[in-house]
């Protein structure tokens, strides 16, 4: 439409050259009167007037040009940002129907018998039963709610693998993976005191295999062999931004990747620290500062951590990926720059799957019409905002051709003006 070499400007040169233009049409007019009173005493006047009346006539025009690049340019703006808003929604949908995609991904087991469930957990934490994680539900299987009575175990919330649940197989294994076995076997206590407490130490420096979670195991027929990890929340740095408005599981309002370009890359499914599901018993539960396991424990074991549908699309997205990212098809990029490559580890300790996922089919197709919706809105957006830049871009072309013109008309003035006046002093 307009010549491949044009370039136009953005709105603070328009307005530069609109303010610029304005200081030389005052110019103009200073000249004009001169020469409209040197018109006068040789009889001039109607050619000075004409002079004046196109002058002015030019600036009109200009300002009226300058005034539609700015309506176009805040149209714009608008257009775009509803478009954003759209896209956000739209992602948050993705990751409601998780469930989904993936189901469509490689190695799923469509079967809802054979998923996940929370009494599957304790049998696979039960199995390490020299773990600290394994003894600990060895002493809850044994003793039941009393267990939590104890001294010793009163500040312990649980172990990583029963404190968060998810909505389906694979995200289980993925995330189980990437965690690795040590982490999701990892004691969760609330203060330092409580971490203390699990392991005492006699005055050669050495542990006291007669006290703490040493001592229980030893009461129950066990032996805690080898090291193991104990996470205390009071001591993490927890997640320090807003909340998703509205949300009951209060899951982190993370501002989502985006491409060079600014779309957000394809296949992104959302973070994985939203993507786990906290239980009722749980999301009331808060430190002495007020935070509760999202924006504590889950934070910290997975950060941003991006979930994408496939290893392709995740690849794709590698400039937008800063602190890791996994796919539903096996693929994990633990931080920039650092590939976990081969075959995936089947993690024999997991999260279970939320048990109220089959009962929420319902909201899920609901959901699916929704994102439909949006998307079709989404479309249409676009094509508005298509239609709005070529509107703008015709604007500042036409602004960029009457400068140009106005240019030309004080160039002109300007050598009539100073003929007349060498003419006048000739005189």
């Amino acid at each position: 439409m307009f010549p491949s070499n044009h370039q136009f400007s953005g709105q603070p040169r328009a307005l530069a050259v609109v303010e610029t233009t304005t200081t030389s049409i005052q110019v103009d007019l200073n000249e004009a009167s001169l020469v409209s009173r040197d018109e006068v005493q040789n009889g001039g006047y109607s050619e000075a007037k004409s002079i004046m009346e196109s002058s002015e006539k030019l600036q009109d025009d200009l300002r009226m040009l300058g005034m539609k690049i700015k309506q176009h340019e805040d149209s714009l703006k608008l257009l775009r940002n509803q478009k954003n808003k759209l896209d956000d929604t739209i992602l948050d949908m993705q990751v409601t129907l998780g469930k989904y995609h993936s189901s469509s991904s490689p190695g799923v087991n469509k079967d809802e018998s054979h998923l996940q469930s929370e009494h599957e957990t304790t049998e696979q934490i039960l199995r390490h039963e020299k773990s600290a994680a394994g003894i600990l539900c060895q002493l809850k299987a044994h003793h039941g709610s009393q267990a939590s009575h104890l001294s010793l175990t009163k500040d312990v919330l649980g172990v990583v693998a029963t404190l968060g649940k998810v909505d389906d197989e694979n995200l289980s294994r993925i995330f189980s993976e990437y965690l690795g076995v040590q982490t999701m076997l990892a004691v969760v206590c609330n203060t330092f005191e409580g971490v203390k407490a699990l392991e005492t130490f006699n005055q050669d420096g050495c542990i006291d295999k007669t006290s703490g979670l040493h001592g229980l195991a030893a009461s129950i027929g066990r032996s805690l062999d080898g090291r193991f990890l104990v996470i205390c929340l009071e001591n993490l740095r927890p997640y320090a931004g807003d909340f998703v408005a509205e949300d009951r599981q209060r899951r982190l309002d993370l501002l989502k990747p985006r491409l060079p370009n600014g779309e957000c890359p394809p296949g992104f499914l959302g973070f994985a620290v939203n993507m786990i599901n906290v239980d009722s018993s749980n999301l009331s539960f808060v430190t002495a500062s007020g935070e509760g396991l999202r924006e504590t424990l889950f934070y910290n074991l997975f950060s941003h951590l991006q979930v994408y549908q496939t290893r392709a699309e995740m690849v794709r997205a590698l400039p937008c990926i800063s602190e890791g990212a996994v796919s539903l098809d096996g693929g994990m990029i633990r931080s920039n720059g650092v590939f976990s490559l081969g075959s995936r580890e089947e993690v024999d300790v997991r999260f279970p799957k939320t048990s109220t996922m089959l009962e929420e089919l319902e909201s899920y197709s609901e959901t699916e019409k929704q994102m439909i919706e949006m998307r079709w809105q989404k479309e249409k957006l676009e094509e508005d905002i298509k239609r709005e830049l070529a509107l703008l871009n015709t604007a500042k072309f036409n602004f960029e051709r009457k400068k140009q013109d106005f240019v030309k008309f004080l160039a002109q003035n300007s050598t009539y003006a100073t003929q007349h006046q060498f003419q006048a002093g000739r005189r």
